[in-house]
């Protein structure tokens, strides 16, 4: 028998075999779309079109939707992803059919996502149900009228930290917002004042900063994304994307602030003690009577929320405000009429009220208007559960599908001008003439972006302080037209001028 296997012969007819075999495993589904009559780039054995992705995947999308059409196929490594620009049909996936056929989002291996695991975000079908109906109420108006003072001592230290500043050198607007983002939400989800604005050095900020250094080259990513069977493998392992330094660290520090919580029942409300006051067992978490679900959360998906909430709220709203803040340095016109409007509702930089913030039009038509341009999220997406036909387009089960907000909100059918800067698109009197389902800045339908309206609000405060005290202006650092990397971040970070108001 060993003399067989020893032949040179056979040894080598075993390495074609496994050669032929690696190759059918490597090209195996790409056939997936011919099959459905569907265009698409061609794709690379094991890699897919991921190789595309190096000049960003919002720029590989645009490329796609000029020469495909509405409708087309991309292979990230061997998975297929549908990508839809069919406003239509997005309206079918995102919203008609979200509770029936496209309820989650892509499956996420548990042991690799670690604390993310139990995330709103992530989590699927009941379990999504539960969280979200149990997380709501968090985020209504009612409850942010409770956190706004707390998000105005923010934005005043912001502006406080600001005035010390020699404001002879221009400041990245990056560096400036996303501590106020981070301690605003820290603050109002666990009652934790970090101080990040004058304490930039915190170990908070910097395990922070870790988990968004993040490749699509990232060796466990493509690993992931070749053999997709190795990723429970590597979650056994523990090798995550992730830091584990910067995981262990806040593991460490929400389970501090979850048992003094635990023990300090008559402090401030906050999102973390609202979770807590309805906490349930795992067992009573997988209990269902009828149609009914559970209500609250158990121990882990306390802790994930928290993690949800810190990276959530700290990194997409300090991008969508740096965006913001460039967008109106860069457009006099919006800018003057954006601090008329402040001066208005506040004049002699009267006290700021929720009421009179959220009913200034004018930011609105601007934060509409910059996050058409530079959307928090590129591309979100669904998983179609059961196959199903949508506008005559044949959908597979357990099909991903990707929509591209990118190219949606740089659509020349559906925006006039879609490259320029037109706050106007969205006033009362236009707002009408603009297509829902080609605008989502912050996702559509029962699963769009559950703190939006918090996010708002922090946004919309730190801008009105901020123009209240300062002229915005652009510098010589200021990069003009702004260039993105491939991960959807300012090449150059973007970089302005704040001089003290005289008026």
């Amino acid at each position: 028998m060993m003399s067989f296997f020893s032949s040179p012969s056979v040894t080598w007819s075993l390495v074609v075999l496994l050669l032929t075999l690696l190759i059918v495993y490597g090209i195996w589904p790409f056939r997936f779309f011919k099959n459905l009559g569907i265009p698409g780039p061609r794709p690379l054995p094991f890699l897919g079109t991921l190789l595309s992705y190096r000049k960003g995947f919002y720029c590989f999308d645009l490329e796609c939707y000029k020469k495909y059409g509405k409708l087309w196929g991309i292979f990230e490594g061997r998975q297929p992803v549908l990508m839809v620009a069919d406003t239509e049909m997005i309206k079918t996936v995102m919203v008609k059919e979200c509770y029936t056929y496209f309820t989650n989002r892509r499956d996420t291996n548990e042991d690799l996502a670690g604390p993310f695991a139990d995330g709103v975000s992530i989590v699927k079908d009941e379990r999504w149900k539960r969280i979200r109906s149990t997380l709501s109420p968090f985020f209504t108006s009612g409850r942010l009228r409770e956190i706004f003072p707390l998000a105005q001592q923010y934005a005043n230290r912001l502006v406080d930290h600001l005035k010390k500043r020699d404001l002879k050198k221009p400041v990245q607007i990056k560096e400036l917002l996303g501590p106020y983002s981070m301690d605003t939400v820290t603050s109002a989800s666990f009652s934790v004042d970090i101080d990040s604005i004058n304490n930039p050095q915190d170990p908070f900020v910097g395990h922070l900063n870790k988990f968004f250094q993040f490749s699509f080259f990232n060796p466990v990513f493509l690993l992931m994304m070749l053999f997709p069977f190795a990723a429970r493998i590597l979650g056994k392992l523990g090798i995550t994307m992730f830091s584990k330094t910067s995981m262990d660290f806040f593991y460490t520090f929400l389970r501090k602030i979850k048992d003094q919580h635990h023990k300090e029942k008559n402090g401030r409300v906050d999102f973390l003690q609202l979770m807590i006051q309805g906490q349930i067992s795992d067992d009573k978490a997988e209990e269902t009577s009828g149609d009914q679900t559970a209500k609250g959360l158990t121990d882990h998906e306390i802790l994930s929320q928290s993690f949800i909430f810190i990276l959530g709220g700290y990194e997409t709203t300090s991008t969508t405000l740096t965006f913001l803040m460039y967008n109106l340095a860069t457009n006099p016109d919006a800018l003057r009429k954006v601090v008329e409007e402040i001066d208005t509702a506040f004049p002699n930089t009267a006290p700021i009220t929720y009421e009179k913030l959220m009913d200034l039009e004018y930011l609105d038509m601007v934060m509409n208007e910059s996050q058409r341009l530079f959307p928090t999220a590129p591309r979100t997406e669904r998983v179609c559960k059961k196959t199903v036909e949508v506008n005559g387009v044949t959908i597979p089960k357990d099909t991903l599908v990707g929509i591209p907000t990118y190219v949606l909100h740089r659509d020349a059918q559906q925006w006039t001008s879609p490259e320029e800067f037109r706050p106007e698109r969205f006033s009362k009197e236009n707002k009408g003439d603009i297509n829902p389902y080609a605008f989502l800045p912050f996702g559509l339908g029962p699963r769009n972006c559950i703190g939006m309206r918090f996010a708002l609000m922090v946004m919309k405060l730190v801008v009105v302080k901020l123009l209240q005290n300062f002229q915005l202006e652009t510098c010589k650092e200021t990069q003009i037209p702004i260039e993105l990397d491939t991960m959807y971040r300012p090449k150059v970070p973007i970089t302005l001028k704040f001089v003290p108001r005289s008026d």
